[in-house]
């Protein structure tokens, strides 16, 4: 077995969002198909390996945010098979929801962030729940459900590494440095720290996250997660209870994470990746309707 991270190049920025192509003992799987409007860096890096998408016939995704599946719609089309969490698998097979909710977030930056997104044809979608397992070019893939950064997340293990899309947090290759990606609508603290609790009972040896690139240092990255979670979750609940408005809590969490990348030595060139990985503004929006949520209930 033989595992590759292929640089989807997103935003022209390296080491961003990965696909992760798989060589199995009968074939090929890739985890995450990226967006759209990286699905030509996504067949110039196959190439790069010999290979074109008509060799790509299992393709797990971990949720269907659409830095994660976006190209999805376009690859089953051309005759892969998508494996994906029931609650997404719907959204796969008709965009449309899906389209409006990420056009309230990302607006008129839809087509330059994410492209030309499709439906995928109903019978090249396979709705996967816990535990379930898929037999993919002589390899067996297990989905893990992994909530908190989207209620239709799994993470997918695969002998004793997985690949845990959003659900480990973000780390790229620039640093050490852990990001939290809280988007709306689905952002969930007590979920998600519930997800860290068995993402470690499950003693990976080696993780993958989508953003970006193989870790070994599982515990830590988690335990940091879990550390970064809070302490977001706190820096904005503060603000909104002293009555701040929304693009006050924006500019100060962004100056806040900005100064926590700088003392962790990233460069400007570093922190642009991270801003293109997790945009700040979208996890104070996240944050914030956690606890509006919360407090109304």
């Amino acid at each position: 077995m033989n595992i590759t991270a292929l640089d989807l190049n997103f935003l022209s920025l390296p080491d961003t969002i990965a696909s992760y192509l798989i060589e199995g003992p009968t074939g090929y799987v890739l985890v995450e198909t990226g967006p759209a409007s990286t699905l030509p860096a996504l067949k110039e890096r196959l190439a790069d390996h010999g290979l074109s998408t008509a060799d790509i016939k299992h393709i797990l995704v971990t949720h269907i945010h659409l830095d994660h599946a976006g190209a999805a719609g376009w690859l089953a089309q051309e005759g892969a098979t998508i494996y994906v969490h029931e609650v997404g698998a719907p959204h796969l097979i008709d965009p449309s929801k899906l389209l409006i909710s990420a056009g309230r977030i990302y607006g008129d930056r839809m087509d330059e962030l994410w492209g030309q997104t499709v439906p995928a044809p109903a019978e090249k979608v396979v709705a996967l729940q816990d535990g379930d397992t898929v037999e993919a070019a002589g390899l067996q893939f297990t989905a893990i459900n992994t909530p908190g950064h989207a209620w239709h997340h799994h993470t997918y293990r695969l002998g004793d590494i997985a690949f845990t899309g959003d659900a480990a947090g973000i780390r790229l290759k620039t640093s050490g440095l852990v990001d939290l990606p809280a988007p709306p609508p689905e952002f969930k603290l007590d979920v998600w720290q519930t997800t860290i609790d068995r993402l470690l009972a499950e003693n990976f040896v080696a993780i993958y996250p989508t953003h970006y690139g193989r870790t070994e240092h599982v515990s830590g990255q988690l335990e940091a997660l879990r550390s970064l979670m809070e302490e977001s979750s706190e820096f904005v609940r503060r603000r909104m209870v002293a009555g701040e408005e929304r693009d006050a809590i924006v500019h100060e969490y962004i100056a806040w994470n900005h100064a926590r990348m700088r003392a962790q030595g990233l460069s400007n060139f570093a922190i642009a990746q991270y801003n293109a990985a997790n945009p700040l503004y979208m996890s104070v929006d996240g944050i914030m309707r956690y606890w509006r949520k919360k407090l109304d209930a």
